[in-house]
C-alpha cells in the first residue's frame, strides 16, 4: 500500500486540537462509558489523557479521539481502557493491557462507517448483498496490482458482489489528480471502466498526451472531454471523494471496505473470498 502524504492532514488535525478542548472534554468520540461511575471517571479520562495512541500519530488517546474520530486503534484502546477500570484495574494493570493490544494485529475487518457510494461507478448488481468500496489512485503501483484480482472476485460472486471506485489521488504522484479527473470525465459519458482498464494498463503514464489517446480509443466525445478535463469539471468531487476517505480512514491506496467495513488484509482472491462469503452469512 503507497500511504498518503499526511503532513497537510497533521497540519490541519493541529490547527484543529489547538481550538478543541481534548483536555477538558468529558465525552470522546466512540467512546463507551457504560459501567463508569461519575466518582471513577475523572480518573479514566486523566489516564486516556496521559496515554499515547498507538497509531503512529504522535496523540494522546483522549487528543485522538477528538483530533482524529475515525481512528480505530484510539478508539480500541480507549474502550478496552474503560472496561479495565470498570472491572476494577489499575492504572499500572490497564496500561499493560493496552500495551498487549496493540502489539495484536488489527481485525480483517473493523467497525462498519458509512460510505456515500452515490454516484460512483461500480460494476457488479446495485442491490448486492456484498459492496466493496476501493478507495484509489491511478498512479499507485500497489493498485494497479490489484486490477486482476478485483476482476476475478467479479468472477467469482457475479451475484453477490456490487464493486464501487472511489478516487483517492496521492499528493506525492504528479499525475494522480490528472488521472483521477479524466476517468469521471469518461463516466460522464459512460465510458468510465473503459478508461479505468486502460489508465492501469498504461501504469504509469497517466501524460496528457497518453489519456487523450485513450479517450479517442474508447470513443469519447473529445470536445466534451478535453473541455471537462481542462476545465477541472470534477475536481471537486475529486476532492470531497478524497476527504470522505480520510474521514473513514483512508491513509494509502489501495483501500477497501467491505460493507463499510475497512479490510485490513491483502487482497487475494482467496482471502477477499474468505471475507465475501463471511459476509454472505
Amino acid at each position: 500500500m503507497r500511504l498518503r502524504n499526511l503532513a497537510p492532514l497533521f497540519v490541519l488535525t493541529a490547527l484543529a486540537l489547538a481550538q478543541a478542548p481534548w483536555q477538558s472534554v468529558t465525552e470522546l468520540p466512540g467512546v463507551d462509558w457504560q459501567g463508569t461511575t461519575a466518582a471513577r471517571k475523572p480518573a479514566v479520562l486523566k489516564f486516556l489523557r496521559e496515554e499515547t495512541c498507538t497509531c503512529g500519530c504522535g496523540m494522546k488517546l483522549a487528543e485522538c479521539r477528538v483530533g482524529d474520530p475515525s481512528c480505530a486503534v484510539s478508539r480500541k484502546l480507549s474502550n478496552a481502557a474503560v472496561k479495565d477500570f470498570v472491572d476494577g484495574k489499575n492504572a499500572d494493570a490497564v496500561r499493560a493491557d493496552l500495551k498487549k493490544i496493540a502489539g495484536e494485529p488489527p481485525p480483517m475487518l473493523e467497525e462498519a462507517q458509512k460510505l456515500n457510494i452515490a454516484g460512483a461507478p461500480f460494476k457488479g448488481p446495485a442491490n448486492a448483498r456484498v459492496t466493496i468500496v476501493e478507495f484509489s489512485d491511478f498512479q499507485c503501483p500497489y493498485c494497479s496490482k490489484v486490477v486482476g484480482p478485483t476482476k476475478e472476485i467479479l468472477k467469482q460472486f457475479p451475484n453477490d458482489v456490487k464493486f464501487v471506485f472511489k478516487q483517492f489521488p496521492l499528493d506525492s504522484h504528479a499525475d494522480a489528480q490528472f488521472g483521477a479527473e479524466a476517468s469521471l470525465a469518461a463516466q460522464s459519458q459512460g465510458k468510465f471502466w473503459e478508461m479505468h482498464d486502460r489508465l492501469y494498463a498504461g501504469f504509469p503514464d497517466l501524460s496528457r498526451r497518453t489519456v487523450i489517446r485513450y479517450a479517442k480509443e474508447i470513443g469519447l466525445d473529445m470536445n466534451k472531454f478535453t473541455y471537462e478535463v481542462d476545465n477541472h469539471k470534477h475536481a471537486a468531487r475529486v476532492r470531497s471523494e478524497e476527504q470522505e476517505g480520510e474521514a473513514a480512514g483512508v491513509g494509502g491506496t489501495p483501500t477497501f471496505y467491505f460493507n463499510g467495513k475497512k479490510f485490513n488484509g491483502p487482497f487475494e482472491p482467496q482471502t477477499v473470498a474468505g471475507v465475501i462469503r463471511g459476509e454472505l452469512k
